[in-house]
């Protein structure tokens, strides 16, 4: 192994790489803190080897079957008709400083080159790698399995696995696994991520513990599409993520001259544990979103729950004048607001207003919203289409199908094959379009089924096709083209709740929607999952009627602004049942979310206690600021000690100046930040006082 190794620094991390194998394969050496590359590799599995080759043994960044064949290959690869196998050699390495990476191997025989790349994103401790495979021959390639990268985990005894899980309406509950030998694999072959696993995976060694100052690793695949990541925990003691996409065909075909580039695979380090992680992730993703991070966002009315498919110009109105008085800041029309959409059995396709419904013309309506002082946004669709549209009729080739097998329904619709050329050029106009001839400033994308039949006839041979990167493309051209062509334009990604969520969608819109589910405990659960992987920024969420649809217990309406307020603030309620007080009391939390919420997009975030525990919350520090905001949530029983006199819950906050002396503004209590942290910010809870906001102040 070569006494230098090349090295990565992020803002306070190392990765090393080396070559090993006599040069045909790339090495971790060491990840961690700046300085952790000094000394032996705690990853040097070499003399452990009986019965397997030392390629299978090591931790290799990147490596082929045919070098290893027994504990999991990174890269299957073939001339059709042929055996299995590549067996490369090293090529060449090229570095700039500390922040890029590119080593590339060949193999002649088969006429392949694989470079392998890496990022050190600037301001973060995340590194970027990815994969470019190109065949250099004459012949075609069958590429079986073409993984971003492998990650090696630097632990002792085993790895605790934390991961994000459920199905629809439950997405995003954090689960974990203790793994010491075997393997375990998380995929989707849905064509978006979906809803039962997110492409998301934090790792820690079992020798440590859970939470505090312990090494935590993670990973995040980018990839709108079908994934996997799969972890070994494998002979000897080390453990081994690999992730990467999942071919709809089960391979691709690589043509001579062309190159493959895999999805970015996001890898993260911190010292601090999971809440540490989620913090490097939110700093992430504060860069993935770049300049629109100045934009606040705004505080959302959605008229779904209160109207449904019932869309009309004069109840839609009256919504946004209550909303407004309240506060609200964009009014959103969701689906109904087109020809046929009476119910969830037409209409997708053919986007124009209908005209019933908004008599004195769509464009008086917009102005009647936007003269109340709101923005105006509108639900779409733009990946599904009806069997009764006008679209359909006029573009039956134009859905995912195969020849002599019958189409499945699901929701009522099918599903557009968005990686046709055509198919996208139809929803860039039908985007132009819209947002060109109306005042329109928010744009929520939906998508509410996956592709069944997902076949494209006439494409040609199936593993050309790779329909299901082509639709990834497609999807993506479309946001490119939304950013650039219509900047104004606040964009909100859903795919039945939180089925597509990773860090290409991320990128390119400004909110999500992580679930269909706004039930207050239930979301309280979905949300402290979602805040592991992702930022409070990019998470909307909903005040709405309770009970719940979908969670019938109770919890006061200060609880569902609290909840709704840890991240994007929106309203979902029919708020003309509401009766004056509750409208005041929204009004205040609305005005005290505007007066804290760039602490919450842009601040520090810590996790305290979970939603399983009686007394829970979220600390946002402000950056570089004064500022301390805290919001808590009482879930658990009202009897015991919380009810003795003088006992109320408490909250150990952390990250606090322990000499510094914090105040409350609300009530003007003082505070030590020894005190805060060692003792807790108390809470009386009573049965209609079950949620908080705090604001501490630092003097």
């Amino acid at each position: 192994m070569p006494d230098d190794p090349w090295l990565l620094r992020t803002e306070h991390t190392t990765y090393a790489v080396a070559l090993a194998g006599d040069g045909r394969w790339a090495e971790l050496t060491a990840w961690g803190p700046h300085g952790a590359e000094t000394g032996p590799s705690p990853l040097d599995w070499s003399r452990r080897t009986h019965f397997i080759t030392p390629a299978d043994a090591a931790p290799a960044e990147y490596i082929p079957y045919g070098l290893r064949p027994f504990t999991g290959a990174d890269l299957v690869a073939q001339r059709p008709g042929e055996e299995r196998g590549v067996w490369w050699r090293f090529t060449g390495a090229a570095q700039d400083g500390d922040r890029t990476l590119r080593l590339v191997f060949a193999d002649d025989t088969l006429g392949l080159t694989a470079a392998l790349h890496y990022e050190a994103v600037p301001g973060t401790d995340v590194i970027l790698r990815w994969t470019e495979l190109t065949c250099t021959g004459d012949t075609a390639l069958r590429l079986e399995r073409f993984d971003s990268a492998a990650v090696n985990i630097p632990v002792s005894g085993g790895a605790r696995l934390t991961y994000l899980t459920g199905q629809w309406s439950q997405e995003f509950r954090r689960t974990q696994l203790d793994l010491t030998r075997g393997r375990f694999e998380m995929a989707s072959t849905q064509g978006v991520p979906g809803h039962a696993y997110a492409p998301w995976l934090a790792v820690q060694d079992l020798a440590s513990p859970a939470e505090g100052a312990t090494p935590t690793y993670g990973v995040a695949l980018e990839w709108s599409g079908n994934w996997h990541l799969t972890t070994d925990a494998e002979p000897g003691g080390a453990v081994r993520v690999r992730a990467g996409r999942v071919p709809h065909e089960g391979a691709v075909r690589l043509a001579p001259g062309a190159t493959l580039t895999t999805p970015r695979l996001a890898c993260a380090f911190s010292p601090d544990g999971l809440d540490g992680l989620a913090r490097v992730w939110h700093r992430y993703e504060r860069v993935l979103t770049g300049e629109r991070m100045d934009r606040p966002r705004k505080v959302l009315y959605n008229s779904w729950e209160a109207t449904g498919f019932d869309v009309d110009a004069a109840t839609q109105l009256e919504l946004a004048g209550i909303a407004a008085e309240m506060g609200a800041e964009l009014f959103v029309v969701d689906d109904g607001w087109f020809p046929g959409r009476d119910d969830d059995t037409g209409g997708l396709g053919d986007w124009t207003p209908e005209p019933a419904s908004f008599p004195d013309g769509f464009d008086h309506f917009i102005g009647e919203v936007r003269a109340l002082g709101m923005d105006f946004g509108l639900w779409v669709e733009p990946e599904a289409i009806s069997p009764r549209s006008a679209l359909y009729a006029a573009h039956p080739e134009w859905v995912y199908r195969i020849d002599g097998r019958p189409a499945t329904l699901v929701r009522n619709q099918l599903l557009l094959d968005l990686g046709r050329e055509d198919v996208q050029d139809f929803v860039l106009a039908t985007f132009d379009r819209l947002l060109g001839d109306h005042d329109i400033s928010y744009l929520k994308w939906d998508m509410n089924r996956p592709p069944t039949e997902r076949g494209r006839p006439g494409g040609g041979p199936v593993e050309e096709q790779d329909l299901d990167a082509a639709h990834v493309a497609g999807y993506l051209r479309v946001l490119d083209h939304l950013r650039t062509r219509h900047p104004h334009v606040t964009v909100e990604g859903c795919a039945g709740g939180g089925a597509r969520i990773e860090h290409a969608t991320l990128a390119r819109t400004d909110v999500v929607w992580p679930s269909d589910n706004t039930a207050p405990l239930d979301r309280l659960a979905i949300q402290y999952g979602y805040l592991h992987a992702h930022a409070p920024h990019t998470m909307s969420s909903w005040v709405t009627d309770s009970p719940g649809v979908f969670d019938p217990r109770p919890r006061s309406l200060g609880f569902r602004f609290v909840n709704s307020m840890a991240g994007v603030l929106g309203i979902g309620a029919d708020i003309r049942t509401w009766p004056p007080e509750r409208r005041a009391e929204a009004a205040g939390w609305i005005a005290r979310y505007k007066e804290i919420r760039d602490v919450v997009h842009h601040g520090e975030v810590r996790l305290l206690n979970t939603p399983a525990d009686a007394t829970c919350g979220i600390q946002y520090d402000e950056p570089g600021g004064a500022r301390v905001v805290v919001t808590a949530w009482n879930t658990g029983r009202l009897d015991g000690a919380p009810l003795v006199p003088g006992r109320p819950a408490r909250l150990r906050l952390r990250g606090l100046e322990p000499t510094a002396r914090y105040v409350d503004t609300a009530s003007g209590v003082a505070y030590s930040g020894a005190h805060l942290v060692h003792s807790g910010l108390p809470f009386a809870w009573t049965e209609r006082y079950d949620a908080e906001l705090v604001v501490l102040t630092e003097e």
